[in-house]
C-alpha cells in the first residue's frame, strides 16, 4: 500500500471516529435536556440495536413456548389466522410507541414518556402506573422465556432418554434457577460485549426459523394436510361453546411472543443516534418478528395431521412432537437443541431489558432500596445490582412452575403488565399530550390520532381477553394467576402510592446540574 493510501485511509478513520464522537455529544446533549446524566457507553449501532429487538422476540422459541395455545384455540385456523389477526393491531402499538421514543431517547422509557405527557396534576401518578405495569411486565416475561426454555431442555431429555427420564416440576424449577443464574453473568457484562453478543444473537435466532419452516414443509412429505385445511379448518379444543371466543384465545400466542421492542427505549442511553436506531429497531424487530412468526404457523399447520395427537402428547411443548413426528429422534434433537439456543439468548436480551428499567425507576427513586438498584458497577459501567434484582424476582414468579397453568398465568401476567405500560402514554399522547410532544426524526404526523385510537382500543380488549382462563371449568390447578400477579402488584403499588408515595414520588428526576448542560430544565 503507498503512502497516499495509508494517509486517505487515516483521513477515513479519523472521519468516521469524529462523526461517531459528534454523534454520542449529539446523544449527550439530548439526554441532558431530557434531564439525565450520560452514564453508559454508547456501543450499540443501529444494527447491533435492531438485532437487540429483534432478538428479544425469539420468534422460533417463542412460537414453540406458546404453540400450544393456537392448537387448543381453533387448531389450524387459530394458528395461522390467530398469529396474523393481531399483527395488523400490535403494528399500531409499535408505531406509536416508535414515535415517542424517537422524541424522548432515554432509558427511563415508558414512564417518563407517561409523566411528559400527563397533565401537570396526574404527572407523578401517571409515571408511577406505567413504571410498576412495566416492571411486572419486564420481570415475568423473564421468568416465562427462561420458564420455557427450562420446559425445552426436560422435552429434549424426555425425547433424547425415549421417554424413560421424565422429569418433575421441582426438576424443571432448578433447570429454571440455573437458567436464571446464568442470565445473570451474562446480563452483567459490559454493555460493549452485549453489543457484540446480539449480531451473534439475531443470525441463531433468525437462521433457525428459517431452518424450522423448511424443515416442517420438506420434511413432512406426503403427510402434510391440504392447503384448504392447512388456513380454514377449525377444532375448538378448549371446553368454551363459543367457537368466536375460543378462537380469540389464540391471541395470546403472537401477544406473548410480540412484546419486548420496548426494549430499544430502555437501552436507548446506550445506543449511537439513538433518536433514528431506537424507533428503527422497533419497527423492523416487530414486523420481522411477524413476517417470520407467520410463515412459520403457516408450516406448522401444514405439518399438523393431527391436532389431538400433539395435544395429549406427554412432552411437555407440543411442538417438540410435532418436531418429533415430522423429522425423527435425531432431527428433532438437532434442530432441538437450536431452538433451547435461541430462548436462552432471548432470555439474555431480555434480562438486559428488565434491568435498565429497573435501574432507571430506581434512578428515579421509585423502588424500595433505589439507592441499591441504581448504582452503577464500575467495572462494567452496567447496573449489575438491577440485573440481580430481575433474576430474583423472576424465580419467585417462577414458583408459579408448580401449576399446570404457569405458562398462560406468566404469558397472561407479562403480556398485560408490559402492554398496559405501552398503552398508557399513547393514551396521554393522544389526550392531553396533543401539544406536548416535540416530534423527532420519526413522526407519525397527523396519523398519530387515528393510530393511537386503535393501539390503546387494542390493548384494552387484549388486557381483559388475557385474564380468562384457557377453558371454561377451571379447578385450582388450572386457574389463571395472572390476576393474582397483576392484581398483587396493583394493591402494592396503590397502597404505596396511597400512603407513602404521593408525599415524595414527583415523577422523572433530573440528576444533571446547569454547570453540566446548559440546556438542563428545559421542558419538552
Amino acid at each position: 500500500m503507498s503512502e497516499s493510501e495509508k494517509h486517505d485511509n487515516s483521513v477515513k478513520t479519523a472521519s468516521v471516529k469524529g462523526f461517531s464522537t459528534t454523534l454520542r455529544n449529539a446523544d449527550d446533549t439530548l439526554l441532558a435536556q431530557l434531564g439525565y446524566k450520560s452514564e453508559f457507553k454508547r456501543e450499540f449501532s443501529m444494527v447491533e440495536t435492531i438485532a437487540f429487538a429483534f432478538s428479544i422476540m425469539g420468534v422460533v422459541a417463542s412460537v414453540t413456548s406458546t404453540f400450544s395455545f393456537p392448537l387448543v384455540s381453533g387448531g389450524h385456523v387459530g394458528m395461522v389466522w390467530g398469529w396474523l389477526i393481531p399483527c395488523f393491531f400490535v403494528m399500531a402499538v409499535a408505531s406509536s410507541m416508535a414515535e415517542l421514543v424517537s422524541a424522548m431517547p432515554t432509558s427511563a422509557g415508558l414512564y417518563y414518556f407517561s409523566a411528559k405527557l400527563a397533565p401537570p396534576n396526574y404527572s407523578a401518578l401517571a409515571s408511577w402506573i406505567t413504571g410498576w405495569a412495566n416492571i411486572t411486565g419486564q420481570v415475568t416475561l423473564v421468568c416465562s422465556i427462561d420458564f420455557t426454555c427450562a420446559q425445552m431442555i426436560t422435552t429434549a431429555i424426555a425425547v433424547g432418554s425415549d421417554g424413560a427420564t421424565v422429569l418433575s416440576d421441582g426438576a424443571t424449577y432448578g433447570i429454571l434457577l440455573a437458567i436464571l443464574f446464568c442470565h445473570g453473568l451474562v446480563c452483567s457484562a459490559a454493555t460493549n460485549v452485549l453489543a457484540r453478543l446480539n449480531l451473534f444473537y439475531v443470525l441463531v435466532n433468525v437462521g433457525t426459523t428459517v431452518a424450522a419452516i423448511i424443515a416442517l414443509l420438506v420434511c413432512s412429505g406426503d403427510n402434510k394436510v391440504s392447503t384448504k385445511d392447512a388456513f380454514t379448518l377449525f377444532q375448538n379444543n378448549t371446553g368454551w361453546t363459543d367457537n368466536g371466543w375460543a378462537f380469540l384465545l389464540a391471541f395470546t400466542s403472537p401477544m406473548w411472543t410480540l412484546t419486548g421492542y420496548d426494549s430499544a427505549a430502555h437501552i436507548s442511553e446506550e445506543v449511537a443516534g439513538a433518536q433514528r436506531a431506537a424507533p428503527i429497531a422497533i419497527l423492523v424487530g416487530v414486523a420481522g418478528t411477524q413476517a417470520l412468526g407467520w410463515l412459520l404457523f403457516i408450516a406448522a399447520s401444514f405439518a399438523t395431521s393431527s391436532v389431538a395427537d400433539l395435544l395429549t402428547t406427554t412432552l411437555p411443548l407440543p411442538m417438540g412432537q410435532l418436531f418429533f413426528d415430522v423429522l425423527g429422534k435425531r432431527g428433532m434433537l438437532a434442530i432441538w437443541s437450536f431452538i433451547i439456543v435461541v430462548q436462552f439468548v432471548t432470555g439474555a436480551a431480555q434480562g438486559v431489558d428488565a434491568s435498565r428499567v429497573i435501574f432507571a425507576f430506581a434512578r428515579d427513586n421509585a423502588l424500595p432500596g433505589s439507592r441499591w438498584w441504581k448504582k452503577m458497577n464500575r467495572h462494567t459501567q452496567t447496573p449489575v445490582n438491577a440485573v440481580w434484582f430481575v433474576m430474583v424476582g423472576a424465580a419467585i414468579c417462577g414458583l408459579l412452575g408448580f401449576s399446570t397453568a404457569a405458562l398462560s398465568s406468566l404469558a397472561g401476567a407479562s403480556v398485560i403488565g408490559l402492554y398496559v405500560s405501552y398503552a398508557t402514554p399513547i393514551f396521554l399522547r393522544i389526550t392531553s399530550g396533543r401539544d406536548k410532544l416535540v416530534p423527532g426524526p420519526f413522526s407519525l404526523g397527523r396519523w398519530y390520532i387515528p393510530i393511537g385510537i386503535v393501539a390503546v382500543s387494542w390493548v384494552t380488549f387484549i388486557v381483559v381477553l388475557l385474564f380468562f382462563p384457557s377453558t371454561q371449568t377451571v379447578a385450582a390447578p388450572g386457574m389463571n394467576y395472572a390476576v393474582v400477579i397483576i392484581m398483587g402488584v396493583f394493591v402494592f403499588a396503590s397502597v404505596s402510592w396511597i400512603v407513602s408515595a404521593r408525599y415524595w414520588f414527583h415523577g422523572p428526576i433530573k440528576n444533571i446540574d446547569d454547570s453540566s448542560s446548559s440546556i438542563e430544565g428545559k421542558e419538552l
